[in-house]
């Protein structure tokens, strides 16, 4: 099994940020389920590229009943 250095993960980390700026800003709020699948990485990856955007105080995420619902701010 290869192993990825950090900065090829945090490269991965960075892009799926980018990726997931780009969907939310092209189809608007969307559940972090629905954001998992339409980024097509691995969850654990989609949520360490949503806290770098929380981080960066790109986005919002709201309680939505049982799911939460992410949008750009």
């Amino acid at each position: 099994m290869a192993t990825e250095s950090p900065k090829d993960w945090i490269t991965l980390v960075g892009e799926t940020a980018g990726l997931i700026w780009q969907t939310l800003d092209s189809q608007g709020s969307m559940s972090m389920a629905k954001l998992v699948k339409t980024a097509g990485q691995p969850r654990d990856v989609v949520m360490q590229s949503l806290g770098w955007l929380a981080r960066e105080d790109k986005i919002s995420v709201k309680e939505n009943g049982k799911s939460r619902e992410v949008s750009l701010r």
